[in-house]
């Protein structure tokens, strides 16, 4: 029969060889990653295919060390709560409309003027230059890394009354607004009435009459069928807002160098081709509404409506006055 002395040391011996495991344990369980990220759309959807795509190539490119599933349909969370679990760490990545954002990061705020991009190709061409990098910048100083800039289309009006070309047209109509001050100065500019509403009011505002119109993507006008109670669409494009692909900066600064430039190559690659199957759903989107009868006009002359932007920016600028340069590059670019 064993002492006493003895078996209290092989238990000593089995503490230790436990105590040695341990570390050796979680590093082998540290090497495989499982990210998840955020998504507001559901799965079948031009930024939902962006997202997949994204954590599919880091998947493959990192040979299985970070996998990762996207949460679809705000299962999450709502937008305001999962930027904040990003910027904790807590939701890893996660792509966000910049105009909630500019909540929170003035940088990303300045997007959300009226008018301030002239195209959507031209929209691409700055934020994935300067002027994406200094939103970037922006991002960074509150815990979030950009990855890719998402296209969300280019916002335009549609009401219920008549064509819009000139801004006396607007002058007098009751439009639903996002709720930012941004956008309520927008409409008052014009001379209508700007109603900050809940998104999921909209189509009965509209058929009520408590609303005239509101503004909108194609994509977003046809699936709510809001085309069925607004049936004159005028291509103004005044708000091209694109859509960030973000990462916790928690989550970016763990990873090794390499893998890191893994991830933005990822971003850059899911943002073409989000861009790329946007512009084929906004197509059909605008053939299904023309098909249903909605009265589709471009609006020719824009200058009037950028002119009568002024005391917005004016507004903005006096309240950032260090985003001015950021404001200007955008408004000077070609």
């Amino acid at each position: 029969m064993k002492s006493m002395a003895s078996l209290a040391s092989l238990a000593r011996a089995s503490t230790l060889a436990i105590a040695l495991a341990v570390p050796f344990a979680t590093v082998s369980a540290a090497q495989a990653v499982e990210w998840r990220g955020w998504n507001i759309h559901v799965d079948d959807y031009p930024v939902s295919h962006g997202m997949e795509s994204f954590m599919k190539e880091v998947t493959e490119k990192t040979d299985g060390r970070i996998t990762g599933k996207v949460y679809h349909s705000g299962v999450l969370g709502s937008q305001p709560d999962a930027i904040e679990q990003v910027r904790l760490g807590i939701i890893n990545f996660g792509v966000f409309s910049l105009g909630p954002m500019g909540q929170a990061v003035p940088e990303a705020n300045v997007v959300s003027l009226p008018f301030i991009f002239k195209s959507v190709d031209q929209m691409y061409r700055l934020m994935d230059g300067e002027a994406g990098a200094a939103i970037d910048a922006g991002l960074q100083k509150k815990g979030i890394v950009a990855l890719g800039w998402y296209d969300a289309g280019a916002r335009s009006f549609y009401n219920s009354k008549k064509p819009i070309n000139t801004p006396a047209d607007v002058e007098g109509l009751k439009v639903r607004v996002m709720n930012n001050d941004l956008f309520v100065g927008m409409i008052e500019s014009l001379g209508g009435n700007a109603t900050p509403m809940a998104f999921a009011e909209v189509y009965q505002s509209l058929k009520t009459g408590v609303v005239d119109g509101a503004e909108n993507n194609p994509p977003s006008y046809e699936s709510t069928n809001h085309f069925e109670v607004a049936k004159y669409y005028s291509i103004s494009e005044h708000l091209i807002i694109p859509e960030c692909l973000c990462m916790s900066k928690v989550t970016f600064d763990a990873l090794s160098a390499e893998d890191q430039a893994i991830v933005l190559e990822a971003g850059k690659a899911s943002a073409e081709l989000e861009r790329k199957l946007w512009g084929e759903r906004e197509k059909k989107s605008m053939e299904t509404v023309l098909a249903g009868g909605t009265q589709v006009n471009q609006i020719a002359d824009k200058a009037p409506f950028q002119n009568a932007m002024s005391p917005v920016y004016d507004s903005f600028l006096e309240d950032n006055p260090d985003l001015t340069d950021l404001v200007n590059l955008i408004r000077n670019a070609d």
